[in-house]
């Protein structure tokens, strides 16, 4: 094996422990992406995440069904709304969550409802509040006439009120797709 200067200068078996630790350390590594990788669905699609997305399930997107989502962690925000006449409590995945089992990144999010209504939500939102993806109202699943499947809900309450109209904003209902820049 070519060495460089500065390895043959090490004892043979020091050598030897710096390449089996520099073997066992791209093993990991590849063994940690490979067993990141995101299941396919398996039942109705109802969020596809494109654009920059490092654990793809379907081509370059990572996809999900109702069933994956709910196997994430939940939150629930129990909030005063524009659309409810009275407080309600909505409950799902941290935004961030979805994006992490995605291997999302980039700056800016272009969330995209069924209808093709687009907003942009910026990547620090995801990071900064506790901005989650609502499958369940007051504990039913969100029907399509209920703003349904998802939902994107900010904790409106805890935004002063002069702040929070730009977090209703940003609140796509029908919620389709999601796309990383």
């Amino acid at each position: 094996m070519n060495q460089t200067p500065m390895m043959e200068k090490l004892p043979a078996a020091c050598r030897a422990l710096l390449q089996r630790v520099a073997l066992a350390s791209l093993l990991a590594f590849f063994a940690a992406n490979t067993a990141s990788a995101m299941d396919k669905p398996a039942g109705k699609v109802i969020l596809t995440i494109s654009g920059k997305v490092s654990k793809p399930n379907q081509g370059k997107l990572a996809q999900f069904d109702l069933r994956m989502l709910e196997a994430l962690p939940q939150v629930s925000h129990t909030v005063t709304t524009p659309w409810y006449p009275r407080k309600v409590t909505f409950r799902g995945p941290l935004l961030r969550d979805v994006l992490n089992a995605a291997g999302g990144s980039g700056t800016r999010i272009k969330a995209i409802a069924i209808n093709d209504y687009a907003v942009e939500i910026p990547l620090s939102d995801a990071l900064q509040h506790e901005v989650i993806l609502a499958l369940r109202l007051n504990g039913k699943p969100m029907a399509a006439r209920d703003k349904g499947p998802i939902f994107v809900i900010y904790p409106y309450d805890k935004f002063a009120p002069d702040a929070v109209q730009r977090f209703y904003d940003r609140s796509v209902w029908q919620l389709d797709t999601l796309q990383l820049d």
